[in-house]
């Protein structure tokens, strides 16, 4: 009867206690040992890699924001940009600069290997064929515009909702996940550049913002970003570096493609003259880097990019 009594007595305790502190038990993954970033020189920055073992962690911590005492929370940013502009290597760059940083690649292997079955009548086995979505988008845009962005911003969204690794959930750095391009580049520059274009019809446009609003009013915080780093180059750089790069999908790419999603970024992210449906997205600041500049190869330009970067995430 006493233990029973004792039992549910401390239970009420910490009942009142989690209502007073507004602690909630979450499982995180984390290191055994909190690390701080490692910071890589510039000579080795782009070849650096980090491998780490990580094993699983349950512990308490608030929900809410980060303390001196527990681990930071993790912030949110885009790298935005023109196709061929640079944000592959870039993103690479920022990987290895600061292991409080990890990079989520854009999901281009998705487009291109999409997996169906087909069958050709009772009894016969399906048949699995492979389409390329990205392709078939380029060959025949009128067509399949609508189908490879519906099929890209679910493909994003699928990616900016993974939880962060182990080594970000347990840093008392500033953590920071970085994301090629997001859903709203994809809404606000390539699908409203599809539009424009006429090769998203009216109705479907209707369809795709209405989708797209109910998802991101739904996922609300698990989607919003805290930051953009915006890479600016001339289209012409653009063309230069998509020649030099040789995928296959963009040989029919022209000029005069890359000098309107040049100016849709330019009037989201620079002019701010897009008609933008979420209200912290409008607030959102953006770090404009130049991407003309081969930084690759230059040392005190991958300097000079890892402080204003570092600022940027320091300051979100």
């Amino acid at each position: 009867m006493m233990s029973a009594l004792c039992r549910c007595l401390l239970f009420s305790r910490v009942s009142k206690l989690k209502e007073s502190t507004g602690l909630v038990h979450v499982m995180r993954f984390g290191f055994n040992a909190v690390q701080s970033p490692q910071w890589k020189t510039p000579s080795n920055i782009l070849s650096a890699t980090a491998t780490k073992s990580e094993k699983l962690n349950v512990s308490f911590f608030s929900s809410s924001s980060s303390t001196k005492d527990g681990p930071a929370r993790v912030k949110r940013v885009s790298i935005e940009g023109n196709i061929a502009v640079g944000k592959s290597t870039f993103a690479r760059f920022l990987q290895s600069a600061c292991s409080d940083w990890e990079v989520v690649a854009e999901p281009v292997s998705k487009w291109q290997n999409i997996e169906s079955e087909t069958s050709k009548g009772t009894g016969a086995p399906p048949q699995t064929t492979v389409s390329n979505l990205l392709q078939m988008m380029y060959e025949d845009p009128q067509r399949w515009s609508y189908t490879f962005q519906t099929y890209s911003c679910m493909s994003r969204l699928r990616t900016q909702l993974l939880p962060p690794p182990a080594r970000l959930l347990g840093s008392e750095g500033t953590p920071v996940q970085v994301y090629e391009r997001s859903i709203y580049s994809d809404r606000y520059i390539f699908a409203l550049n599809m539009f424009h274009l006429g090769c998203i019809n009216s109705t479907e446009w209707t369809v795709y913002q209405d989708w797209h609003s109910l998802l991101v009013e739904q996922f609300g915080h698990q989607v919003e970003l805290e930051g953009i780093i915006y890479l600016r180059a001339p289209p012409e750089k653009c063309m230069e570096r998509l020649k030099h790069r040789g995928r296959d999908e963009e040989k029919g790419v022209k000029l005069e493609y890359l000098d309107k999603l040049h100016v849709q970024h330019e009037r989201w992210l620079v002019e701010k003259s897009t008609e933008i449906h979420f209200e912290k997205l409008k607030q959102i600041p953006v770090l404009q880097l130049d991407a003309s500049v081969e930084f690759q190869s230059d040392q005190e330009v991958q300097e000079q990019i890892i402080t204003k970067v570092k600022k940027f995430f320091d300051a979100l």
